[in-house]
């Protein structure tokens, strides 16, 4: 494992920790070149699945683009990285228990909002502003109330 600060090769792990009920290993690192300390999370990759965009396109299943949309919801907001950690495994073993090849990215939005809303009300609000693109400020209102 490189170190995110100098690049070093030769890092140690200091703790393991089991996160997310078992499915997250959480190491955490030093690096014997510039001492700087980090966390690593370890997860086994079982998610091979297609997406089906909205066009009828389809594309192979990639955490990082949830992960992009949930920070960007998330940001500046008081969660943990444990707590987004734990969300995206939550979201993956949700998407997995499907049992589908392929999944819409609208059933993927909708697992995803509700887990946001469990998580985070203003991030809910923030990432269904995207994923429902709301055409008036009157349907911006009625998912609010909705929260309420």
């Amino acid at each position: 494992m490189n170190c995110p600060f100098c690049n070093n090769t030769e890092t140690k792990v200091i703790d393991s920790r089991e996160t997310n009920e078992g499915k997250i290993t959480r190491r955490r690192r030093e690096c014997s070149k510039c001492e700087a300390r980090f966390s690593t999370y370890e997860e086994v990759e079982l998610l091979r699945l297609l997406v089906v965009k909205k066009d009828g396109e389809k594309e192979e299943y990639d955490k990082s683009k949830i992960e992009r949309g949930i920070r960007k919801a998330l940001e500046k907001r008081p969660v943990s990285e444990e707590k987004i950690a734990k969300l995206m495994g939550d979201i993956e073993y949700e998407i997995r228990s499907l049992e589908k090849e392929e999944v819409g990215t609208r059933e993927i939005g909708k697992i995803v909002l509700k887990k946001l809303k469990e998580l985070d009300e203003v991030a809910y609000v923030r990432f269904a502003s995207v994923y429902k693109s709301f055409g008036s400020i009157e349907s911006f209102k009625k998912e609010l109330d909705m929260l309420s």
